[in-house]
């Protein structure tokens, strides 16, 4: 965002326009909490601060899936039934980013055209931009935002890189997986890793067809849930049968969902869960601001390019000279 673009208000006007209810207010906000410049990040911070006693009331939800098995068309499905509930929902849907040209497409909303509509619903798309985890490195914030907008129920739809999607179960209470009909091989990706961090697996595209190979891969998955510990002490991982489609198994989805939320708070899980919320966001912008500091700095800037010559002519490791290259950058900084 650049000041010949964007007109910076004031954090007490950008606060009052996401308590009301103002969804253009809420977008520039969220804008102004992605950009990269120094100064809409320190404004942002004055805003994030205005919105923080807002937030906190929403159902944080995560949802993951290899690409292809169909994440935007359920989110678009099942959003549609929380919806009818009378909740308010917001989709924060994480699209790829080009490592080339660090773009990215941003087709979420366009995959959730109905959903978009509803006066009820509010579909964010945003770049991962290279951030580890399937989200970006302001979705929290961006949650917090849409929280103080008044969404009680807010969707996190990661990237869907398969094993590595430590950062949405995080920042989220209940965290969901999505896989489509196979057996036999085809789940052993899934067997391990990703299905340690979730709360309920749905299979997706259970249709008419495929309904068979469906219940198949839930019988195979149920098996493998129980050799799994559930993280949150609300009982046995769920496995569900689900066609996006054909609009079934949706208020299923939605009941477990509820009752989840009722065990982790009856239990106290949700509020210790928060609090691990915190610490995680707390870490991660702590490694942000080093991994800034320490790029930005003007010795590291002339000694990278010498460390990066060291590492392609093969004369030392480069475990040894990146761990020399820090050691400077904190000596020079004591």
């Amino acid at each position: 965002m650049s000041r010949s673009k964007h007109k910076r208000l004031d954090p007490a006007a950008y606060a009052e326009g996401v308590l009301s209810g103002d969804r253009s207010m809420l977008s520039k906000t969220i804008t102004l909490i992605e950009s990269k410049l120094e100064e809409d990040q320190v404004l942002a911070e004055r805003v994030l601060q205005l919105l923080l006693p807002h937030t906190g009331k929403a159902k944080r939800i995560g949802v993951t899936g290899a690409p292809g098995v169909g994440k935007s068309t359920f989110i678009e499905a099942f959003g549609k039934v929380i919806l009818q509930g009378g909740h308010r929902l917001a989709v924060l849907s994480i699209d790829p980013s080009s490592k080339q040209s660090g773009g990215s497409i941003l087709g979420d909303k366009t995959r959730m055209e109905e959903l978009s509509k509803s006066p009820n619903a509010y579909i964010r798309p945003s770049p991962g931009g290279g951030y580890a985890g399937g989200v970006a490195i302001s979705t929290r914030e961006a949650m917090l935002v849409c929280e103080a907008a008044g969404y009680d129920v807010v969707i996190v739809e990661t990237i869907g890189v398969g094993q590595s999607e430590v950062q949405v179960k995080e920042m989220v209470d209940f965290f969901m997986l999505i896989v489509q009909p196979e057996t036999g091989d085809g789940l052993q990706g899934v067997k391990r890793g990703i299905m340690e961090m979730v709360d309920t697996i749905v299979v997706n595209k259970a249709d008419e067809r495929s309904r068979q190979s469906a219940a198949q891969t839930k019988r195979e998955l149920e098996g493998a849930c129980q050799l799994m510990s559930p993280r949150s002490g609300a009982g046995q991982i769920t496995v569900l049968l689900v066609s996006s489609v054909e609009k079934r198994g949706l208020e299923e989805v939605w009941a477990v969902t509820q009752e989840f939320f009722g065990k982790i708070s009856a239990t106290g899980f949700l509020g210790e869960n928060r609090k691990a919320q915190r610490n995680h966001w707390f870490y991660a912008h702590v490694q942000k601001a080093l991994e800034q500091r320490f790029y930005q700095d003007p010795h590291v800037v002339t000694k990278i390019e010498e460390a990066l010559g060291e590492v392609k002519d093969a004369k030392e490791l480069p475990a040894a000279v990146a761990r020399n290259l820090v050691n400077t950058f904190f000596k020079a900084s004591d």
